[in-house]
Order: C-alpha cells, then structure tokens, then sequence
C-alpha cells in the first residue's frame, strides 16, 4: 500500500514513523493482539499514515498501518512482516484516567516534546471514528462506509472495552459496538463478509453491520483492507463464558443453555450453507485437511516439546480420517465460524444467543480462513470451550463438561437433522487439531492455562473415538 496522508496533513508520514519507532519498539510487543511473541522488533515500514486530527492542536490523533519486522522464526521462510492498525493520540501530558493508554513521550522529529498514546482508550478521538462512519467520510486512503438504512445517531458517548481480546472494541452508548482488527491483512475479511451475507438471509442469530472502515492500496488490482466493523450492541447481554462460569461457580445446570447453543449454531450454518457455495470433501480434499493438521501438530511439537510423547497418538486421529477417506467416505464443506468458543456469543435478556467475531483465527492466513470447512470444525471449539469452563472451575468439574458437551450435541441435531457425534472420527480429528493449536497459544501466551489443553491432549491421544 502506497504512503498516504490527508490534504491538510502538516506532518511528514516517514518523519511521524521515524520519531514513534523506538517508543513503539517496546509497546507493540507488550500488547494482547500482537502475533509476534517472544522475538524482538527489528524495525517498521509504513504502509499508511492518515491524519485524523492535527498534531498542533490540543488533540492530535493519526491513524497508522505500520510493518512491523522481526526476525525470522527458525526454519521458516523470510515474512515481510505482520502489519498492524494503530490509532495514535497526540497530547501535551495525559490525564491520569489516560494513563493505561500511555505509549510515551516522544524525544525528537515532528512530535518532540508531545505525549503520544492508544487513542482508543480517550472518549473524544473514538467519537471521531463513529462520526466518520456515520457521515461516511473519505480521509487520505480510509473510507468510512455503512449500511444506509440502519441510523446512527451523534453524541454517543465512547468507551473502550477493556477484556483481554485478540482485537480492540468500543461500545457507543449502549448501542453500537466497533471492532477495530489489530493484525490486518488485504481481502474480504470474514468478520464483515459473513455478517453481510447472513444479515441479507434475515438469519437473526448474528447482529447485521451497521458500518465499516475500509482503507484502499492504493495500487491497480490490489484489494482493500477491512480494518473495523459498527454493529449494534446487544443491551444487558452477557457473553457465553461469563455465564459458564457464573453457573459452574453457583453448581448451576447449564445443560439448558449448551442445547439452545447447540441450536443457534446449526441455525448459523444451516443460513450459510443456503447462503454461500457448499463443496464436497473427497479423498484428495481430505488427504489435504489432513495433511494441513499433521503439519501444525509437527510445528507445534517444535514449539512446545511437551507435546512430544503424544505426537503418535494425536497423529492417529488424523491419520484415522485420512483412512476413511480412501475407503471412500466424502463430507460436505461450507463456510463456518471458525474460531466458536463460549466467549464469541452472546445471551440477551431475552434469553436469545447470537454468534459474534467470525475472524477465524486470525493466526491463520485468510485464504484458509475464508475455505468451506465441515462444520465439525465449530462444534470441536465449542466442545474444547466447555471443556475449558469445566477446568476453571475448583474443583475441576469435567462431569459438568460433558454433560454440557452432550447437550450441545443433541441441540445442533434438532436443528440439522444429524448429530456430530454419530461421525466420531471426523469429531475427534478436528477437536484434536484445536486442542494442538490451544497448546501452543498458551505456551505463548498465558502458561497457567497450559494444563487445560494438556489434559485433552492426553485423552485424544489415548482415545479411538469421543
């Protein structure tokens, strides 16, 4: 993407990185959305740079995407680097409300003397961005667009969502919700592309875009970059492992919600199978999917050794359906979730669960994350999910996890009219492939919660069947 910034821009974009470089060398890598854990920040090359508000007033905030350059991981082919979204307030001091923001004080070039910080976390700066969005404003290469038929009103207040996420959120008012991607890569991203489809289905369980945040290449024949996406925000609901583990800690039965959960996702898929191109998975499709496991078990037995006395096992569970496969068997693929879990959905008041946050895993290139995948993929996350509650729990209650898993199950078929239990092999592979993937993110990023996977690694690698 060429270098751009606005017609009335006072500061140069190569000067503006320059003088952030060493400040943003130590704060990127401290942040939960950076992919890039455990090696250190060589440099950055700006992609684009975008003045939203001038540097000389009282408020200055820039919108950034910046590369940021690591060495390579051992073994691995040369990356040009992640490139990553970043909106920088520019202040004389910060107020102390502002302090977890705070990214530092830059020492010389354009900014010198100024305080620079996460804009998000300051009211006024994130206003701007929803104002932009409803007035569908074109700044430099960002085009701020929306679904005209859905309001958006001004003067609602801005606050930053504070939980630990892979991506940044704030909520307007009680009424809408920006999420605004971290990691960004060129394409239809699925967190908008998705909701898009299904919202034009009349498919209830997932809230319609009501905006967008585009930025163009600004090269011939390159795509856009989906960098945020408005929908409404759903008043007083609670996200699905908040309420786990609320019910868990009181010695509630969940059994109830896991079924109506089980409902909602095969009516999501049920919605996206008639929306979107299904495929057929036979052998040589198979033998791929397969292939594609193996290799993330081999990456991740590299990364955490402690996988090592189970690759056999897992191994087999992969190699089982590649047998099936040759004997023959072929299963249909759609567009999925991705990356379901308790915490991307969400219970109303009401008692309605809405599936949220269809990125996928954004680890993963986003043509993969963009394939038909069987929709086993889904129900493996949401079992793992439950299998995740049950352990945070004191005492550990696997009894309450599978009974929840049960009734999830059951749940999906009233829907579908087939339950993912009846195809173990192919269960057992996907739940297995999500299990090697949670190994190594909480070897990386949160170690406490390593014997959580672990310990389902232990029983797929023992087991013939769920």
């Amino acid at each position: 993407m060429a270098e751009t910034v606005t017609p009335s821009g006072t500061t140069s974009p190569g000067q503006l990185l320059a003088s952030l470089d060493p400040l943003l060398r130590e704060w990127l890598p401290r942040q939960r959305w950076f992919a890039g854990k455990g090696r250190p920040v060589t440099g950055f090359s700006l992609v684009s740079a975008t003045e939203l508000l001038p540097s000389d007033g009282r408020l200055g905030l820039h919108h950034l995407l910046v590369r940021a350059h690591q060495p390579p991981v051992l073994g691995a082919a040369v990356h040009p680097g992640d490139c990553y979204q970043l909106l920088i307030g520019v202040r004389e001091a910060l107020p102390p409300r502002l302090a977890p923001a705070l990214i530092g004080h830059v020492a010389e070039g354009p900014l010198a003397g100024r305080t620079v910080y996460d804009a998000l976390y300051d009211p006024r700066p994130a206003e701007v961005l929803l104002e932009a969005l409803r007035t569908q404003a074109r700044v430099g290469g960002l085009r701020f667009e929306r679904d005209g038929r859905q309001e958006i009103r001004d003067g609602l207040v801005a606050r930053m969502m504070t939980a630990e996420q892979s991506n940044s959120s704030v909520v307007y008012g009680d009424t809408f919700i920006l999420k605004l991607l971290r990691r960004i890569v060129p394409g239809d991203n699925p967190d908008l592309e998705i909701p898009l489809v299904l919202a034009r289905k009349g498919c209830a369980r997932v809230p319609a875009p009501t905006a967008w945040l585009m930025a163009d290449t600004g090269e011939p024949a390159q795509e856009s970059y989906v960098l945020a996406v408005l929908q409404p925000f759903v008043r007083g609901a609670t996200d699905g492992w908040e309420l786990a583990l609320r019910e868990l800690a009181k010695g509630e039965d969940f059994t109830a919600e896991a079924r109506a959960l089980g409902r909602a996702t095969a009516e999501v898929h049920t919605a996206l199978a008639h929306a979107l191109p299904t495929t057929t998975l036979g052998h040589v499709q198979l033998r791929r999917l397969v292939d594609g496991m193996v290799e993330r078990l081999e990456a991740a037995v590299q990364a955490v050794p402690t996988l090592g006395p189970y690759e056999p096992g897992l191994r087999s569970a992969y190699e089982a359906l590649a047998e099936l496969a040759a004997e023959g068997r072929t299963w249909t693929a759609q567009r999925v979730h991705g990356d379901l879990h308790l915490g991307q959905c969400l219970r109303s008041p009401s008692g309605q669960w809405s599936l949220i946050d269809f990125e996928g895993e954004p680890a993963r290139p986003l043509a993969e994350r963009r394939m038909p995948q069987p929709t086993v993929r889904d129900i493996a996350g949401m079992l793992r999910s439950f299998d995740y509650a049950a352990h945070s729990a004191t005492p550990p209650a696997p009894g309450w996890a599978a009974a929840c898993r049960a009734a999830y199950c059951s749940g999906y078929a009233e829907v579908a009219g087939r339950d993912p239990r009846t195809d173990p092999v192919l269960l057992r592979a996907h739940e297995t492939d999500k299990a090697v993937y949670e190994v190594v993110y909480e070897a990386r990023h949160r170690p406490d919660w390593l014997p959580v996977p672990m310990s389902a690694v232990h029983r797929l690698a023992l087991s013939d069947q769920l």
